[in-house]
């Protein structure tokens, strides 16, 4: 005897057939491989009636309930979807509703269904996407929560949108379906490449990845490439982010519009987050970014420094790339809490005054089968042909930047982190790698451009919109190349045909300098060219000084080991090239532990030696550099004409017999600061130095100081310009300048206070 139905229930009879699929879509929907799911499952309307699909596989029973309390019980029809007929509904009305899911042994569950949602996506995104020109791609690609009013109440979930356009059917698997992608196939929209699905209910912090069926029929599991959030490596899982942190920092930000930072003081200290300062003796201990709140940005006011440049803070791999192999371009690393955490640490950083600036690496990524490389089954990213896509140096693939997609996907993501994160700029690593097709590779292993040349026209091309549309939209960064060739222009703006960077590393300046230094002193005169060199071209660029990480590591040791002679003599010398740097145009970078003269070579497996700070020598070179900066930011003539020849005159250049140094910076209104570098092991008494102006001249720095552990040798803090003419100059001033020193001088009524 067949049961008769409540009033509020419903059964299936041949009368109320669903609407007809073939088996062979509905076997690829059972096995979440059919391209456009939403085609079957969820709820379609037709004159009269709603067919419901529900893909529940091992399930004993699935029911629909609609929000005006009807129940329809749905009959098993393969491979674990479910089907039944509402009928005598309004015509192509779909009623609100839910579904309920019973398992052998289990209890009723009640889900939203995610395939009656539209896409979250629209005409426009798809658009912007393809042309290449979406500036706020994470606002529409990855994991996003969204929450959606009906008259039902709220609904709040989960967005996943993915560019795959090579995959025949992707799959999103986590920790909210026990990692069956089988639940949760996504539909693609159009001819885009673009795979969307909404999953109510998948709240901020679920950990997924996405299964992509390959065109030669593989399925491989990926990490997102827009994920904001990821497991701690070693784990590669994508996480939801949502976040929840508000800035406070609106007076930072309106001044940072206001101020020219590329013609202001910059002082930059450069630091790798994991081996600043780890906590406690344990080697697997790791630094947080709300620690570095409280503490960097403690020791940075201290020291003086205008700026923070972090190593790359992108999700990485492996610890031992520095961040330098990025594997979640849109991700900060988990190593050191959430990206709220982060954004808390640059607040910090912003209400101390203190700019940050973060290293960021469109040039390559690596070959991580998760992650990047061959993201849909073949080349997508990076170029297909090996000659071009794969980096031979670093054992990495180089992004295909003439790919619209590629090269949103990057775009997008430097403004990601300027407007997100209130990242004030971006120092682009490995620019050389970028700009030439045949870097670092031997002949016949490049392809020539269109003209028969070693340019990527298409990586210039890419810089040259990146440095564009970043000062574009977030007046007052700066975006800084590291760039290690004589490549024309790297400085210049896009609209004369340069790559448009407001800054520029000068590795010549620090190669050569380090060059002479690592000289004995007895040496040093042959070699006096390789310090005034860096003035030839000092205006052919924008520069800044770098004094960077990569000089400190891979068996070249520190700045300390660098210098030669007793353990006074290095001190003396590392003050005395301070002093020099701090003087010469450019702005200036000091990576960690070069402020305090640290002993060792870096490594990023443990933290610095901070115990040196207590040893007189060692706490000597961190008040030099203390002061410098202070005097640095006090004083425009070291820094407001860096970029023009106004603002630097030779005394004397040439004085290789004592290797002595000796010029003049100038302000904008004319007021001077003179330098004299003395990088001789013995002291130079009555030098006769031209002076631009009579009268009394104060020695506001000497690197011999005796608060520095120096000899405490020098002028007793100022010199008188009484004698004629010299060097070019009107007058002249006789002065002592002790060995391995710097010593500055400014008219005693300009004194730096």
């Amino acid at each position: 005897m067949t049961a008769i139905p409540k009033k509020s229930e419903t059964t299936m009879t041949a009368s109320t057939a669903p609407l007809t699929v073939s088996p062979d879509v509905l076997s690829a929907v059972a096995e979440g491989r059919y391209h456009q799911p939403h085609e079957v499952l969820g709820a379609h309307a037709t004159a009269d009636s709603v067919t419901f699909r529900i893909l529940r596989p091992m399930a004993e029973a699935v029911s629909i309930r609609t929000d005006t309390g009807e129940t329809l019980r749905l009959q098993h029809e393969h491979q674990g979807i479910w089907v039944g007929v509402l009928t005598d509904q309004p015509e192509g009305q779909v009623p609100g509703y839910r579904y309920t899911v019973r398992y052998p042994g289990g209890q009723d569950t009640v889900h939203d269904d995610p395939y009656r949602y539209l896409p979250t996506l629209g005409e426009m995104d798809l658009h912007l996407l393809s042309e290449g020109r979406h500036e706020k791609l994470w606002t529409v690609l990855g994991s996003r929560i969204r929450r959606y009013s009906t008259p039902q109440g709220e609904v709040s979930g989960a967005s996943f949108a993915l560019w795959a356009p090579h995959a025949q059917a992707v799959r999103v698997i986590g920790d909210f379906n026990s990692w069956d992608g089988r639940l949760h196939a996504m539909r693609t929209l159009g001819g885009s490449g673009v795979w969307e699905l909404f999953l109510p209910d998948v709240d901020a912090g679920a950990v997924y990845k996405y299964q992509i069926l390959t065109r030669h029929g593989q399925w491989v599991d990926r990490a997102d490439p827009l994920a904001r959030w990821t497991e701690v490596p070693p784990r590669t899982g994508s996480r939801v982010e949502e976040s929840r942190y508000a800035f406070h920092d609106d007076d930072w930000m309106v001044a940072r519009q206001r101020n020219n930072v590329h013609q202001g003081p910059m002082s930059i200290y450069e630091i790798h987050a994991g081996s600043w300062r780890p906590p406690g003796a344990d080697s697997d201990a790791q630094v947080s970014y709300r620690q570095l709140a409280d503490e960097l940005v403690e020791y940075v006011s201290w020291q003086g420094f205008t700026h923070v440049e972090f190593l790359p803070l992108a999700e990485h791999p492996f610890g031992g790339s520095w961040g330098y192999q990025v594997t979640g371009y849109y991700a900060p690393t988990s190593r050191f809490g959430t990206p709220d955490d982060l954004r808390y640490l640059i607040d910090r950083l912003h209400q101390a005054d203190i700019g940050v600036i973060m290293d960021w690496v469109p040039a390559h990524f690596p070959k991580d089968e998760w992650a990047l490389a061959n993201f849909d089954g073949e080349p997508l990213y990076e170029y297909a042909d090996p000659r071009k896509g794969e980096h031979p140096d670093w054992g990495t693939k180089v992004f295909d930047y003439g790919r619209n997609e590629v090269r949103n996907f990057l775009v997008a993501n430097a403004l990601y982190w300027l407007e997100e994160f209130h990242i004030d700029g971006l120092r682009v690593d490995a620019v050389a790698s970028m700009l030439y097709l045949d870097y670092s590779r031997e002949q016949g292993g490049w392809v020539p451009n269109v003209h028969g040349g070693n340019h990527n026209l298409e990586a210039i091309s890419f810089l040259q919109e990146v440095n564009a549309t970043a000062y574009r939209e977030h007046p007052g960064v700066i975006i800084i190349a590291e760039e290690s060739t004589a490549f024309d222009g790297v400085t210049r703006p896009t609209e004369q045909n340069g790559l448009g960077f407001g800054k520029k590393w000068n590795m010549g300046w620090m190669h050569d300098s380090l060059n002479y230094l690592s000289e004995d002193p007895i040496n040093r005169v042959w070699h006096h060219g390789t310090m005034t060199f860096s003035m030839v071209y000092a205006y052919s660029e924008r520069y800044v000084l770098p004094l960077s990480h990569d000089e400190v590591v891979h068996g070249k040791g520190s700045l300390l080991a660098r210098m030669p002679g007793d353990r006074w003599q290095q001190l003396a010398g590392l003050r005395a090239y301070y002093g020099y740097m701090w003087a010469h145009p450019g702005k200036k970078l000091l990576f960690m532990g070069g402020e305090f003269a640290q002993e060792d070579e870096w490594s990023e497996a443990h933290g610095l030696d901070w115990w040196q700070t207590e040893k007189p020598g060692h706490k000597g070179v961190m008040k030099a550099v203390r002061d410098l900066n202070a005097q640095y930011r006090a004083t425009p003539a070291l820094w407001e004409l860096d970029d023009e020849p106004a603002g630097f005159t030779w005394i004397d250049g040439g004085d290789s017999a004592r290797n002595l140094f000796s010029f003049i910076r100038w302000s904008a209104e004319g007021t001077p600061l003179v330098c004299l570098s003395n990088f001789s092991g013995t002291e130079h008494r009555d030098v006769v130095v031209g002076l631009p102006s009579a009268g009394s001249w104060a020695e506001t720095f000497n690197s011999d100081a005796s608060a520095y552990g120096g000899a405490g040798k020098g002028n007793l803090g100022k010199i008188v310009a009484d004698g004629p003419a010299e060097h070019g100059q009107p007058t002249s001033g006789s002065i002592t300048v002790p060995a391995l020193t710097t010593l500055y001088f400014v008219p005693e009524k300009q004194q730096f206070r």
